[in-house]
């Protein structure tokens, strides 16, 4: 009898029944295809005996699992394999990567890096990336969001070496695999009456939160060392979800209480007072360096400019 899987036979590995997207013209242009017991396409069953069974030429047996019997034994017969990358593959490479650099004969400098002296570089790539979003440069995007990633991973693999309370990066994911399905019990927990649009998961995400973090104080756990309007609307945000009545606000005259006023009126009103003071700053420094151009095109040095000229030359200004 002529053992199955001759010369050009494919093991297709799925992952939660997603085919590779190569995978699909070869399943359309092979006669014999089958799937072992666990992958659910609609696809015939492998049977026990197929690599014992004589076939006119080559087969393709979809599985996700390379170790069940009917793949392995086609792989011994020289089969090859055909696989989507897995997501979140890279992210294996990125740690192996911050190891190396961390480790004994990697780089100096990332060897003498404390939690405390990466703080400073957490904060300039999240404002980066904030400005890449702000901007929609998708390849700025793209560039950030892996610098802010390497902070994560760096923080983790730092962590890894506290002699008191170490952790790791698997820690790390660990706990937010388990607090991202706590607190959505609707998706992961057969539902929740609680929630049926975006608006009542948030306030649900929050009871939940409080709930586990055993929170005494509707305040508790906003980050104080955040941008000061953004930290004024996020307190805001929070005591009016626990009825704090407006009138007990700050309502000084100083010019931090009118501040606080202001930012508390934008989140009230359901705006984000400090996205919006960024949009405007950021088009106030768009209009500066308009003005500097169209003076150095009149033949002026910006840096010799004095009202007048600034004035001339602001964008929108009649001259």
């Amino acid at each position: 009898m002529t053992a199955a899987g001759p010369a050009g036979s494919t093991v297709v590995l799925v992952d939660r029944d997603q085919l590779p997207a190569a995978a699909v013209p070869l399943l359309r242009s092979t006669d014999a295809v089958f799937a072992t017991g666990k992958v659910d396409l609609g696809l015939p069953f492998a049977p026990p005996d197929l690599t014992d069974r004589a076939l006119a030429g080559p087969l393709v047996l979809v599985t996700d699992d390379l170790d069940d019997p009917a793949a392995a034994a086609l792989l011994a017969r020289g089969a090859s394999v055909l696989a989507a990358p897995r997501a979140g593959a890279a992210l294996l490479d990125a740690v192996a990567v911050m190891d190396r650099l961390r480790s004994p004969g990697g780089c100096p400098w990332d060897a003498e890096q404390t939690h405390e002296s990466l703080r400073v570089y957490l904060v300039e790539e999240c404002f980066e990336l904030l400005d890449a979003i702000d901007d929609g440069d998708r390849t700025a995007l793209r560039e950030e969001l892996g610098d802010v990633l390497l902070q994560v991973l760096f923080h983790a693999r730092v962590a890894e070496e506290h002699p008191d309370d170490p952790f790791s990066l698997d820690d790390v994911a660990g706990a937010l695999v388990a607090k991202l399905v706590g607190r959505h019990p609707h998706v992961f927990a057969g539902g929740d009456p609680a929630v049926h649009d975006a608006s009542t998961q948030q306030v649900r995400w929050e009871e939940l939160k409080q709930q586990e973090k055993r929170r005494e104080s509707s305040v508790d756990g906003v980050a104080t060392g955040q941008p000061a309007l953004a930290l004024a609307a996020k307190l805001v945000s929070r005591t009016a979800r626990a009825n704090l009545p407006p009138d007990l606000l700050p309502d000084d005259t100083d010019t931090g209480a009118r501040l606080f006023a202001i930012a508390a009126d934008a989140k009230l009103a359901g705006a984000d007072p400090e996205g919006e003071l960024r949009a405007v700053a950021r088009r106030f420094a768009a209009d500066v360096r308009a003005a500097e151009r169209a003076a150095r095109a009149a033949g002026t040095d910006p840096a010799t400019m004095d009202a007048d000229t600034w004035r001339r030359h602001w964008p929108g200004r009649t001259r």
